[in-house]
This record gives structure tokens, C-alpha cells and sequence, in this order.
């Protein structure tokens, strides 16, 4: 024998309740997710670099002095702060760029400068003194920092 089941008004009510009840359940816990995700504060990346000094004499009295940033290879995470902070230990000035982040900065000796950016894209930027291009200049003094 078939079953007759019959709808009315009141069941269709309770139905669109519970419905309506899990949806905001739904809701709310997707909302309370991406809210609590995007509101916590996001870490800055904090690198510590000198500059350093190399020097000798040849077998012949001639001086050799090369200049390098210390640590040479720095590397960050893509799309988190970053905020550089280069102190200047030998050489009295090291006008830098670092090339594809459109920095420019400049360490004294003596003197820390802090450069704060974001790198956006995966890659390797040399960062380069511009006094100290090549060996008859003290040079090259080339770091590199690496985004990944």
C-alpha cells in the first residue's frame, strides 16, 4: 500500500527555516575564517647587513682593498615586507641600487640605512655599490638577494 505524505503550510516553514539557519551557519563560519586570516598583522622580514672590507698587499707592495656586502646572498619571501637594515662598517660611502626593485639608497660609515619594500616578484636582484664597480674601484662589491 503506498504512503500519502501530506505537505502543509507548517512543514514548509520549518524546512525553510532549518535552511535558512544553516546558510548562515555557513556564512559565518567562511566569514569568521577569512577574517581572522586576513586580520592578523603580517611579519616584516628583518635582514641585518654590514659592509666589509677585504685587504692585502701583493709581493710587491701594491695595496688591494675589495668592499662587499655581508651577508652576499639575502633571501626573502615573496610578497612579505622586508625591511633591510645595512650598517656601514668600512668605506665612508656606498651609494647603492638594487637593480629590478627600483632602490637607491646610500650607506655611510658608521651609519645604518634602513630601506623597507615589498618584493612582489620571485627572483634574483643583484644590489650594487656604485663606487665600488670593479677591481681597479675596489670592487665589484655585489650582493644578491634572492626572492622566492
Amino acid at each position: 500500500m503506498p504512503r500519502v505524505f501530506i505537505i502543509n503550510k507548517k512543514h514548509v516553514q520549518l524546512f525553510a527555516f532549518a535552511l535558512l539557519i544553516i546558510l548562515l551557519a555557513a556564512v559565518y563560519f567562511s566569514w569568521d575564517r577569512a577574517h581572522t586570516a586576513n586580520s592578523q598583522p603580517t611579519k616584516v622580514q628583518t635582514i641585518q647587513l654590514v659592509t666589509g672590507e677585504f685587504s692585502t698587499t701583493t709581493e710587491d707592495g701594491k695595496k688591494l682593498e675589495v668592499y662587499r656586502w655581508d651577508p652576499g646572498t639575502v633571501s626573502l619571501r615573496k610578497g612579505e615586507p622586508v625591511e633591510l637594515r645595512i650598517s656601514g662598517v668600512n668605506g665612508s660611502s656606498h651609494p647603492f641600487v638594487i637593480e629590478g626593485l627600483d632602490i637607491k639608497g646610500e650607506v655611510k660609515k658608521g651609519q645604518t640605512t634602513v630601506v623597507r619594500f615589498t618584493p612582489e616578484q620571485a627572483g634574483i636582484y643583484p644590489i650594487i655599490c656604485q663606487v665600488h664597480t670593479d677591481m681597479n674601484n675596489g670592487g665589484p662589491m655585489v650582493g644578491y638577494i634572492e626572492v622566492h
